[in-house]
């Protein structure tokens, strides 16, 4: 049998991929709507790996992440929260490879249907 041979070279992930992924991941789990803006005002756009309803910080190939999401009315909360973490973590570990420190999430607006309006 013959040995797998591995071409030289290496593999770089640019952070806006992390923040797709994240985000991505986030927007799959079921009673999440949205994501909401980083806060910060201005000084959020000057912080590196901030996107739209994402922040992360990866130090020493560990990933912090802050979710500003939005969830959708008539959910339990803490379960959908817990399920977008475990989810995310997930998916950045299996498809980038790096280990996950925190996955915070922060709920900024639950999205109420206007047809429900009395």
């Amino acid at each position: 049998m013959s040995k797998e041979i591995r071409p030289p070279g290496k593999t770089t992930v640019a952070p806006d991929v992390l923040l797709t992924i994240a985000r991505q991941s986030a927007l799959s789990i079921s009673g999440v709507s949205d994501m909401a803006p980083v806060p910060g005002g201005v000084n959020r756009l000057f912080r590196h790996g901030a996107g739209d309803g994402v922040r992360i910080n990866v130090k020493d190939n560990v990933a912090e992440i802050d979710l500003y999401i939005a969830l959708k009315q008539d959910v339990n909360i803490r379960e959908v929260s817990r399920n977008v973490q475990k989810h995310v973590a997930r998916a950045i570990r299996e498809m980038v490879g790096i280990d996950i420190s925190h996955v915070n999430i922060h709920i900024e607006d639950i999205e109420f249907n206007a047809g429900n309006e009395a």
